[in-house]
């Protein structure tokens, strides 16, 4: 019996430890922004473009993170540089619910979305080093789930605090999000390692007949990893990711408040619905891009969410957000489960924390420039619907590109 296959392998732990990273990096730093919206606005007389650049802030802290936490976590080990992105993450966002204004609640959320870059994109990287290939895409999918058990929690959760305290709601909430994040810190420097070998172990999965991992000591070889023409094809795949799928997650509950008439309650919901949904999504399609390739499970999933998003422009009425929720929350964080998988297969565990932070460089420009874009065209057209179909237009294109990924991928 090898180490893998022992009833309760470590690896479980830290896959589970792993998800609750993701959870609070993005799910709480990030995406709790979508919910909070609408009550930010008018708490701090924010415009849709202000709203939009207040998000860019956010992913360009992000940006700024995703490569240099990658390399840190290859050079130093993922343990130490999660648990500090998290506690970085979740200070920002008790500072953000005391900001005064939007300069300074634009300065923290751009220190919060640092601090999500430098826990999120290695814990990612992680999975490679704790799962076999052929278990590969099966982690990474149920690590992505920390987002899905955020918007389920987000949606029940955010409304009733917003009406008890008023004004102050969304302020409340940031500091309540922010301190359970710095528990997640904790959590995570105390449960995570670096890797099954620091244990004994073999990483779960592995079969007696498997191929030996190569050495762990010596020069790390960095230009496999940035001369990569896949790597690099890779991150032109992931920017159509980034750009769309911000902007319908950021401007979700503005659209269904402000052009289908919902209430904060109902939009609540909706996104609840969204997340319920998405619990599985990582797990079916890392499953899925095990058994077909990475290649044309990115094609099917891009080809679901260039329907999702237009649907929510072409469709404003309460069936076509719901089937446009559903259909996203079905695919939501299949891409970042199948692209840390990728980094894997192509270049291995031990540098698969850097080439996963070095597309996710391309991510976050597409993350960046997204909800700047939508929130302009939103005030110049009175509605968020061009916006929307930009998204669509652009996940179009992430198909396209999917598909021209080499054989083999």
């Amino acid at each position: 019996m090898t180490d893998s296959t022992r009833r309760c392998h470590y690896g479980v732990i830290v896959l589970a430890m792993g998800t609750l990273v993701v959870f609070g990096s993005l799910g709480l730093a990030r995406f709790a922004y979508t919910v909070l919206l609408p009550s930010m606005q008018d708490g701090l007389g924010m415009d849709n473009t202000q709203a939009g650049a207040l998000a860019t802030a956010n992913l360009i802290g992000y940006l700024a993170l995703c490569v240099l936490g990658g390399a840190l976590a290859s050079r130093f080990g993922p343990r130490a540089v999660i648990a500090a992105g998290l506690a970085v993450a979740g200070i920002s966002m008790i500072l953000t619910g005391l900001a005064g204004g939007i300069a300074s609640a634009a300065a923290w959320r751009a220190l919060a979305g640092i601090g999500s870059g430098a826990s999120n994109v290695p814990v990612m990287g992680l999975m490679a080093a704790w799962f076999a290939p052929r278990r590969r895409g099966l982690a990474t999918g149920i690590a992505v789930a920390g987002s899905s058990v955020a918007l389920i929690l987000l949606g029940p959760v955010v409304p009733p605090i917003l009406s008890a305290w008023g004004d102050s709601g969304w302020r409340v909430c940031w500091g309540v999000f922010g301190g359970v994040t710095l528990l997640l810190a904790a959590g995570a420097f105390i449960l995570l390692r670096n890797r099954p070998d620091e244990m004994g172990l073999a990483p779960l999965g592995t079969r007696a007949d498997d191929p030996k991992p190569g050495p762990r000591t010596g020069p790390l070889e960095w230009g496999s990893v940035y001369r990569s023409p896949v790597v690099w094809h890779l991150g032109l795949v992931y920017v159509a990711f980034g750009f769309s799928y911000i902007i319908y997650l950021t401007f979700f509950t503005k659209c269904l408040i402000a052009d289908g008439g919902y209430t904060q309650e109902a939009a609540g919901r909706l996104f609840m619905v969204m997340g319920w949904f998405s619990l599985v999504c990582g797990l079916i399609w890392g499953t899925i891009s095990d058994r077909i390739g990475r290649k044309w499970t990115l094609v099917i999933v891009y080809a679901i969410h260039t329907a999702a998003f237009a649907l929510f422009a072409l469709w404003p009425a309460p069936i076509g957000f719901t089937v446009s929720a559903v259909l996203f929350g079905l695919s939501a964080w299949s891409i970042p489960a199948i692209m840390a998988a990728t980094c894997g297969d192509v270049l291995g565990p031990r540098l698969a924390p850097a080439g996963l932070g070095f597309i996710t460089l391309f991510f976050g420009i597409g993350q960046a420039a997204g909800p700047s874009v939508a929130g302009a065209m939103a005030d110049a057209a009175g509605s968020l619907s061009p916006a929307l179909l930009l998204a669509a237009g652009m996940a179009a294109l992430g198909g396209v590109a999917a598909a021209l990924l080499r054989r083999g991928v």
